[in-house]
């Protein structure tokens, strides 16, 4: 049987929080987004919290072109992990209060300099880890990179361009040493 929440509904709201937003029409980011519409659940988070965060991910990893719907993927992947582990959310809201409450409308030179207070904290190293490993795992970030996915059930990356270095001297064919898949000469 359920247990009910302590305090009431108000005090429920106020414990969570929601971040929102919308990616811009005519973006070419709608195309892998699901809806133009976006939000990230908080459950261990508030909203300023949670916002603070994503100022957080954006100043660690800044991407002009990148939506702000990409940097919410590591908002809710480090949401997940404080709501399942105590010392972690601990840890993250203690962080985020030391960033200040005006860190996500500050300029990015005063963000930078509040991450770079904090920079040896344990807070920040796990935040770095979690945004690089999550940013760049999304399929948002993946097309802004021009990164095409693994390529061994493609037929490898030989035959998919990874030799066409147009910037290079042509090898002489002599050095160049066999090209798989090519039959055997002699």
């Amino acid at each position: 049987m359920k247990q009910p929440i302590a305090g009431g509904r108000r005090e429920f709201l106020h414990a969570t929080g929601v971040l929102t937003g919308v990616l811009a029409v005519g973006s070419p980011w709608m195309l892998f987004a699901p809806s133009r519409a976006w939000a990230v659940d908080l459950t261990a988070l508030t909203t300023p919290e949670g916002t603070t965060l994503l100022a957080a991910t954006r100043t660690i990893a800044p991407h002009d072109k990148l939506e702000d719907a990409a940097y919410a993927l590591v908002v809710r992947s480090v949401n997940a992990a404080a709501a399942k582990d105590e010392a972690l959310r601990r840890q993250l809201k203690e962080g985020l209060a030391s960033l200040g409450s005006d860190f996500a409308t500050a300029t990015e030179n005063a963000r930078v300099a509040a991450l770079k207070r904090v920079e040896p904290t344990a807070f920040f190293q796990s935040l770095r880890v979690q945004t690089l490993q999550v940013l760049y795992a999304t399929p948002m970030a993946a097309k802004l990179f021009g990164y095409e996915g693994e390529a061994f059930s493609k037929g490898g990356y030989l035959t998919r361009g990874f030799n066409d270095l147009r910037w290079l001297p042509e090898v002489p064919a002599a050095d160049s040493g066999p090209v798989p898949g090519a039959a055997a000469s002699g």
